[in-house]
């Protein structure tokens, strides 16, 4: 695991986060919320155009999806590629409307601007684009996920991105989350991705290794858009009376510890800490999210934790275990059941 996500964590400490996602990846993922876009504005405010996959995505399927409008900016693209030369040092704003003959656009086809600024989201250029959009969709930069969650939640706007399953405890990420304005999508296979990154060797040992590509574990798909699988039923099979030694209480907190999703016991209405991958299992009206590990932040837990142990992290035994989601049944088994 650790070399795995060696490249990753490079990249959150040089702000280096060009990682571009795989088309196959992106047609596997979109393909369950198609739904969501017919006469919607799409922003890809987190893209190269010149070699995003997003983009080629969309104006492919610009007339099946039903879009009005795709729009997609970057960070000063100096790409070489059909629509560039690289010869520009401003960042380009490139719209695509739609009806061109099967559904292959030209560059005459798509209006490119020069942008003002430097295309950084967070300029408030890319913000006045942001708000026109009605759903974003992009693989944001690593290093800079939680302002990027915290800026789509202040302006409400709909979402499909991308980013790493240890966000979910980001304190500018885990309140969106437990407010069921996020989830996750359906996800990568094997729970992790291979991404095109110029600048980083792939440290992959088995049979994933791509060229060319760095694979990252524990990579997610975060959306705001309701899809089918965040409605299936998760079945429990577990109990919890009758077999209490396998749930022990934390020391610091008020809750039983549950080491593994699938160990979720169907007859306990208390509270639980949890793996944060249950959010991969996770319906709501299944079950209810509480908080978090204090931990992750300051009154994440929603007064589980006792303060007098003087430690955040969850103990069992007094020794800490890893992060933990707290969560409560909405319908457990009664004990006669």
């Amino acid at each position: 695991m650790a070399n795995e996500n060696s490249g990753l964590q490079s990249a959150k400490r040089n702000k280096k986060d060009e990682f571009y996602t795989q088309l196959v990846d992106v047609e596997r993922e979109l393909r369950h919320y198609r739904n969501h876009f017919k006469d919607k504005v799409v922003y890809c405010n987190c893209d190269d155009p010149y070699v995003s996959a997003f983009f080629e995505y969309f104006t492919k399927n610009f007339e099946f999806l039903g879009l009005k409008k795709l729009i997609t900016t970057c960070y000063r693209s100096q790409s070489v590629d059909l629509f560039s030369q690289g010869e520009s040092e401003q960042a380009t704003k490139l719209e695509y409307l739609g009806g061109v003959t099967n559904n292959l656009p030209t560059p005459d086809d798509i209006e490119v601007t020069l942008l003002n600024g430097d295309g950084d989201f967070r300029s408030q250029e890319c913000i006045e684009i942001l708000k026109e959009a009605d759903i974003v969709v992009t693989n944001p930069p690593f290093s800079l996920f939680s302002e990027y969650v915290a800026q789509l939640a202040s302006l409400d706007k709909k979402f499909i991105i991308i980013g790493h399953q240890n966000a979910i405890t980001y304190k500018d990420v885990f309140p969106v989350i437990k407010d069921n304005k996020m989830w996750l999508g359906y996800g990568f296979k094997r729970n992790m991705a291979h991404f095109i990154a110029p600048h980083y060797e792939d440290t992959a040992s088995d049979a994933d290794h791509k060229e060319g590509m760095i694979r990252v574990s524990g990579v997610v798909w975060y959306t705001s858009l309701d899809h089918n699988k965040r409605h299936e039923e998760m079945i429990l099979v577990q109990r919890y009376y009758g077999n209490e030694a396998a749930y022990p209480r934390y020391d610091n907190y008020d809750a039983i510890e549950v080491s593994r999703t699938q160990n979720i016991p169907m007859d306990y209405k208390g509270e639980m800490g949890v793996p944060i991958t249950f959010l991969t299992k996770y319906n709501p009206e299944q079950f209810e999210i509480i908080g978090a590990t204090e931990s992750e932040g300051k009154g994440f837990s929603r007064g589980l934790w006792k303060p007098e142990s003087g430690v955040a992290q969850a103990m069992i035994d007094g020794k800490k275990v890893y992060k933990r989601l707290f969560i409560r049944n909405r319908n457990p088994l009664t004990q006669e059941a």
